[in-house]
């Protein structure tokens, strides 16, 4: 049987391959998906996607060909990267929106000028990326040009971005003349003014060209037709074609070891009034320290013992059998209960908050971080969030946590509230890169709304 297409999203515990038929058309069709644990620990990733497939055909019922292979990756934790710019507010703030809405996740962060200790603690790190920014366009050089000079010597062979102040970009070219450096545009070009997209399009083109990610990754290229992106970066593209739909909109990923929420939001205005400092419309956040596999003990922890024994008689039990796969009723209600801790914790870690501050003219109210007031839309995607029978009650556990914290800036009125029903929003986000149309009809196929 030949399938129109086949994806591959390679996560960091399993891996799923999804069958697409009838593309061209108005309703596409998922044909199969196989499932697989991701096989890093037998040192060759293509293994589990060969197993996916065999599974998937076998579902199908025969033997496939494809026309093209698209695949998206966070095995092995994703795409490292540390970070480096001027003011903490200002530069470094645009360089990690930039790197968390590329698929990056931070290890590591500096403002200012660098010293031996930065490139000692880079060196134990041992980054995929290092990202340079600093300045405003014409503005200060010195610390852009130090920094540059002390990345010169660091003893890694990996790859070198610069988005900073644009006037020394061809002294910085020649500082770091014996690097594979990548420029870009000035991720804080004007005071005030966040310019990402740029980058993080460079940081996705760095991810499939130079970043082996886990064993075996060299041989993906006999699978893939395009290059392969980071997951998160693809998720975050699927909620932007969202956007194009439904405005404003949030997409929370919950996995095994972290909990990623996007907003394509641009707030409401009476609380952009009284913002301290911009915000991208299109962000991501990463909660490391949250997920229902991996950091399940961390969540755990987070939620607190007792509060769980309290609802759990057989807890011990439970906790010794938490797996990717519920086994039963109770382990996927004890999942259920993590996730909903994710779920509303990772929202509230992504919205900003208003704050109360006494100037000689009185009590002022200024604002801070991501304005999620003006959602309306809300979506789930992740192996709990789709699979799960309990995925209603975990993703409109959000309706009312804006009452618990009125100096939250949580979603308030929320319309709709929808959910990845095939598991596909990373392989919709690395469709749109080749066909946007495709991905948009593929989409409108895939969510099931819930009622609210």
């Amino acid at each position: 049987m030949e399938v129109d297409l086949l994806t591959a999203e390679i996560g960091s515990t399993t891996t799923i391959v999804t069958a697409f038929g009838k593309i061209d058309s108005k309703k596409p069709i998922i044909l199969s998906q196989g499932e697989h644990y991701t096989t890093i620990n037998e040192g060759d990733i293509t293994l589990g996607i060969e197993r996916a497939i065999k599974i998937l055909e076998e579902r199908i019922g025969e033997k496939i060909t494809w026309n093209k292979f698209l695949a998206t990756s966070s095995a092995a934790g994703g795409l490292k990267m540390t970070v480096h710019g001027l003011v903490y507010d200002m530069t470094v703030k645009a360089s990690r929106e930039a790197a968390l809405g590329a698929g990056g996740v931070i290890k590591y962060v500096t403002a200012g000028k660098m010293r031996s200790s930065h490139i000692k603690k880079i060196l134990e790190i041992k980054p995929n990326v290092i990202f340079l920014a600093g300045g405003v366009d014409y503005g200060e050089e010195e610390t852009v040009l130090h920094n540059a000079e002390l990345l010169k010597g660091i003893p890694l062979d990996v790859p070198i971005i610069y988005a900073g102040n644009i006037a020394v970009a061809d002294e910085v070219k020649e500082i770091l003349s014996n690097k594979k450096l990548y420029i870009t545009e000035n991720v804080y070009p004007k005071v005030d003014q966040l310019n990402v997209e740029p980058a993080r399009k460079v940081i996705q083109e760095v991810f499939a060209e130079h970043i082996i990610h886990a064993p075996g990754m060299e041989k993906i290229e006999q699978y893939v037709d395009e290059k392969i992106i980071p997951t998160p970066a693809a998720v975050m593209k699927t909620t932007q074609l969202l956007s194009e739909l439904y405005e404003d909109v949030l997409t929370v990923d919950i996995g095994g070891a972290t909990t990623d929420v996007d907003s394509v939001t641009e707030g409401d205005p009476e609380i952009q009034s009284i913002m301290t400092a911009p915000e991208p419309v299109a962000k991501r956040t990463v909660e490391g320290d949250m997920g229902v596999f991996v950091n399940a003990h961390t969540v755990i922890d987070l939620i607190g013992e007792n509060n769980l024994r309290g609802k759990f008689e057989n807890y011990d039990e439970l906790v010794k059998e938490i797996s990717p796969y519920p086994k039963s009723e109770r382990n996927e209600k004890f999942m259920a209960t993590l996730a909903e801790y994710c779920f509303v914790e990772g929202i509230r870690r992504h919205a900003g908050k208003k704050k109360h501050i006494y100037t000689p003219l009185g009590r002022k109210t200024i604002a801070q971080g991501k304005d999620l007031t003006a959602i309306k839309y809300i979506f789930g995607t992740g192996g709990v969030l789709t699979r799960s029978k309990y995925n209603r009650e975990i993703l409109t556990s959000i309706l009312n946590e804006y009452k618990k914290y009125p100096d939250e800036l949580l979603p308030r009125n929320i319309k709709k509230i929808g959910v990845d029903s095939n598991y596909i929003f990373a392989p919709i986000g690395v469709i749109s890169t080749i066909d946007k149309e495709i991905a948009m009809n593929i989409l409108k196929e895939d969510i099931k709304f819930f009622d609210t």
